[in-house]
């Protein structure tokens, strides 16, 4: 489809200049980009408007600050090239800080949450909770816990919308969602014993 169009606040996206539009749209996507620099480089990506106060607001906000006041120097702990000295979840919330910090009011979520280990889903998903809350976020996900409370979720298949609703609604159609959120719970459940 080439029809259509994308409003934000009901201006056309391609009215609006890239970098108003940059601003207004955070992503957050599954494999986290981090620079060199400090932890707070990576939040605050050098934007003068964004404080160190607003840094720590921020990751605070979304389960992020306990483990940054953890290290040895804080918000100035140097990362290591690709973030190699944080675990997968540590830089997606961190990633989740970045958005928040920035004030953007749309934001997109691609895979957000797919690389995260089961530890440290529960504290991931708060944060993303948090990020989400009075914003507008699309979220493209495979693991259905990451959609469960989105006001509506569309079910792709080869391509096509098969299924949309909310997570209570799909669950009473006996459709591809509910097979698929099944599926999931299942392996999950599976998954302690066969590694035990």
């Amino acid at each position: 489809m080439t029809r259509g169009r994308v409003l934000v606040d009901g201006t056309d996206v391609r009215d609006m200049p890239q970098g108003v539009l940059r601003r207004r749209v955070a992503t957050v996507l599954q494999d986290v980009v981090l620079f060199s620099g400090s932890v707070a480089d990576n939040i605050d990506l050098g934007r003068p408007d964004v404080g160190l106060d607003r840094v720590r607001a921020a990751a605070e906000a979304v389960e992020a600050g306990s483990f940054v006041e953890r290290l040895p120097r804080g918000y100035q702990t140097e990362v290591r090239e690709r973030g190699s000295n944080f675990s997968a979840g540590q830089r997606q919330l961190r990633s989740f800080a970045r958005a928040l910090a920035h004030g953007a009011g749309v934001i997109v979520l691609d895979e957000a949450t797919s690389s995260i280990d089961a530890e440290t889903e529960a504290l991931v998903q708060q944060g993303l909770h948090t990020l989400m809350e009075g914003r507008t976020a699309l979220v493209v996900a495979h693991r259905l816990s990451t959609i469960e409370d989105v006001d509506r979720i569309y079910v792709l298949e080869s391509g096509a919308i098969v299924e949309h609703g909310s997570h209570a609604e799909l669950m009473t159609r006996h459709g591809l969602y509910e097979r698929l959120y099944h599926l999931q719970y299942e392996t999950q459940q599976r998954s302690p014993t066969a590694a035990a």
